[in-house]
């Protein structure tokens, strides 16, 4: 069946532009299942990491992921005595992949185009024919759908597809090997349904074939394939991918043919899984905002998951992030709160409350942290926020009271008389954390030579946070009518605010200080002052307030958002690169990170108030973010920046807080 040819393409690449190896190796597109698993690679179909897949996801006893489907080698073969294209050609290879020295199959110079939205397609001009290819992976499943259509065609032609598994930790490599299992079981009688489980330890893996053909076993391995983005970042980069046979379909001009590899069981009936994809896919596109880019709207939904209990979370990035406390709770507000999702978001923050009641999530809440991976002194500061703009946006007064307030004094409580990570609170009523051994706030690369960004003590806005988390117990409590705890509360608010001020406000230089340790200030200028001034409930007056965002502006902002350190510090390193060690000496010590872009855009209008001048001069800023939606990440900003011109895109190429905070500025822009 011949699919409609009306999309408008949001993001669409020519030709001339995809034989361009280095520009288009660089062009990452992602596909997500909703449940924490992904399809991705190249706009060439091209593998460059090891976590490039068609099929990674975790699995039922695990939310680690794993790599199922390395990729399909395809390839279009004629069926008849008349040839595909002029010169007597009876096969192209569709697929492109980099070996040692060697690109072998080089299916990429039968391109005309890839497009993105609604989903990954491209476009092969085979003669005077044309094969489009398209992707997507179901929305609450672990499968990916591939779709082939043979248009403007005189002849039919059989098309080959042959999957290369890989059965494997998501981070990891895998090589021949004599343990795999090489056998495939057929479902049913056509051998069109077969599923394949090569080792005992994973789940099997179903392939599926909806069209005139059938698998043929024909198992093999292809060695040294090499991923040219892992070596480049200091890692091993060639590995080996098993095949255990191809499909083989016959496509009659007009006809579509769809193939399927899934962890659960085969669909009934792929072309009708594919429609309903499709249409929900598009009934979501227009339901979007127009403050903000359209593609920045539709990469949000990419980082929304529900966890093995159903429980709405937040992946913190791809490829290789999994969930973590802190980027959840500042991604929540621009993820949800920013695009008028305001009870999704309210069920994401209860869902965190049964989580600390169950212990499995204990740091967020200021418990013990020995055993958790949220090993931080700010995530819990962080989910308070979350509940107070969650609050602001007209989030359920029930909820709020009965189930994310007694959270919210547990954390106060917590932190008052001390927990885990070195977190304490002193006779100022502030909050230290962490120790010449450890990093606890989001600055937190670690070297063997010990962390980079040393910041224990008192650093500035975890206490601007734990002031507006006593702030917003007081207010709570005068609206419940609890004149006691509002008292202490306000008791404890006042008294934190003057040492913050005393601690922190540097009245010669007119910012803040980073740490504040011993009596000592660091008065390196870093964006952890702007992330308190942007805050609501804040010590800080208008004017120092205002100060503080000249002083970022001048030292921090870039395009891409504010550096990690003023290039001026002699420890500054302004590009974010080389192998492990150097990508972790650069991360905090000038690299430009995107997500602080928001609390900047906060910071400023809360100085300079909300008019017609500041908002256009703020969404001149957020609006020239729109070349990296098209640029690394696909639909998505990369996670960090290099700090020196031009500001090259590093980390993750889809970044949570990034995509998050953008999304808030924009709407601050809008209705402040």
């Amino acid at each position: 069946m011949a699919r409609p040819r009306t999309r408008p393409p949001l993001l669409r690449l020519e030709r001339e532009r995809l034989l361009e190896l280095d520009y288009a190796l660089t062009k990452e597109w992602l596909e997500t299942d909703g449940l924490g698993g992904y399809a991705s690679s190249t706009v060439l179909q091209c593998p460059t990491r090891r976590y490039h897949g068609m099929l990674v996801a975790p699995t039922s006893l695990s939310e680690k992921r794993y790599s199922f489907l390395a990729r399909f080698e395809e390839s279009v073969h004629s069926t008849s005595e008349v040839a595909l294209a002029d010169g007597g050609e009876k096969h192209f290879a569709l697929s492109l992949v980099r070996y040692p020295g060697a690109w072998n199959p080089a299916g990429h110079q039968t391109l005309e185009s890839f497009e993105l939205r609604p989903y990954p397609t491209w476009t092969h001009r085979i003669g005077g024919a044309t094969l489009v290819r398209s992707l997507l992976m179901v929305k609450g499943s672990p499968t990916v759908l591939i779709r082939h259509d043979w248009l403007d065609a005189q002849a039919p032609i059989e098309l080959r597809l042959r999957p290369l598994c890989t059965f494997r930790e998501a981070d990891a490599l895998t090589h021949e090997n004599v343990d795999l299992h090489p056998e495939v079981q057929y479902l049913d009688s056509a051998k069109r349904t077969l599923r394949f489980k090569p080792y005992e330890a994973l789940p099997a893996m179903a392939l599926q074939l909806a069209g005139d053909g059938a698998f043929h076993a024909d198992p093999l391995w292809y060695r040294n394939v090499e991923l040219r983005v892992d070596l480049e970042r200091g890692y091993d980069g060639h590995e080996d991918h098993f095949s255990p046979g191809q499909f083989r379909v016959r496509l009659e001009p007009g006809q579509s043919a769809f193939v399927c590899a899934t962890l659960r069981e085969p669909p009934v009936d792929l072309e009708q899984l594919w429609n309903l994809q499709e249409r929900q896919r598009r009934e979501r596109a227009g339901a979007t905002l127009a403050s903000a880019p359209l593609a920045l709207q539709l990469g949000a939904d990419d980082f929304l998951y529900r966890s093995r209990d159903g429980r709405l979370g937040v992946i913190a990035g791809f490829p290789w992030f999994l969930e973590w406390g802190r980027d959840t709770y500042i991604s929540l507000p621009g993820l949800l709160l920013a695009r008028g999702r305001v009870e999704e978001c309210g069920e994401a923050l209860e869902g965190a409350t049964r989580l600390m009641r169950d212990g499995l999530m204990p740091n967020i809440f200021g418990r013990d942290a020995a055993t958790s991976h949220y090993g931080s002194v700010d995530a819990s500061l962080w989910f308070a926020r979350a509940v107070r703009l969650y609050e602001l946006a007209g989030g359920d007064e029930e909820r709020i009271e009965r189930r994310l307030r007694p959270a919210l004094v547990e954390i106060a409580e917590c932190y008052a008389r001390g927990t885990a990570l070195g977190i304490a609170c002193d006779d100022g009523l502030l909050i230290r954390a962490g120790d010449a051994r450890t990093n606890a706030t989001w600055m937190d690369a670690v070297t063997p030579s010990g962390p980079v960004t040393p910041r224990h003590g008192f650093a500035v806005e975890i206490n601007a946070l734990w002031y507006a988390l006593l702030a917003h117990l007081e207010e709570l409590a005068g609206r419940s009518g609890k004149s006691a705890q509002t008292a202490q509360w306000r008791s404890a608010r006042e008294k934190a605010g003057a040492s913050f001020l005393q601690r922190f406000w540097l009245p010669e230089r007119r910012h803040l200080a980073d740490v504040w340790l011993d009596g000592r200030a660091d008065m390196s200028v870093r964006p952890n002052m702007v992330l308190a001034a942007a805050l609501e409930f804040s010590p800080l007056s208008v004017l120092q307030r205002a100060d503080i965002v000249r002083v970022a502006e001048n030292d921090l902002l870039t395009p891409r958002g504010l550096r990690t350190l003023a290039p001026r510090d002699p420890a500054y390193i302004g590009r974010y690169g080389g192998g492990t060690l150097e990508r972790d000496r650069a991360y905090h010590q000038g690299t430009v990170w995107p997500w602080l872009t928001g609390f900047y855009v906060e910071a400023y209008l809360r100085a300079h108030g909300a008019n017609a001048t500041t908002r256009s001069h703020l969404r001149r800023l957020l609006d020239g973010f729109a070349v990296e939606l098209g640029g690394h990440g696909l639909n998505h900003v990369s996670e960090v920046f290099d700090g020196d011109p031009p500001h090259r895109p590093g980390g993750c190429f889809a970044q949570a807080w990034s995509s998050a905070e953008l999304l808030r500025a924009y709407a601050l822009c809008e209705t402040t």
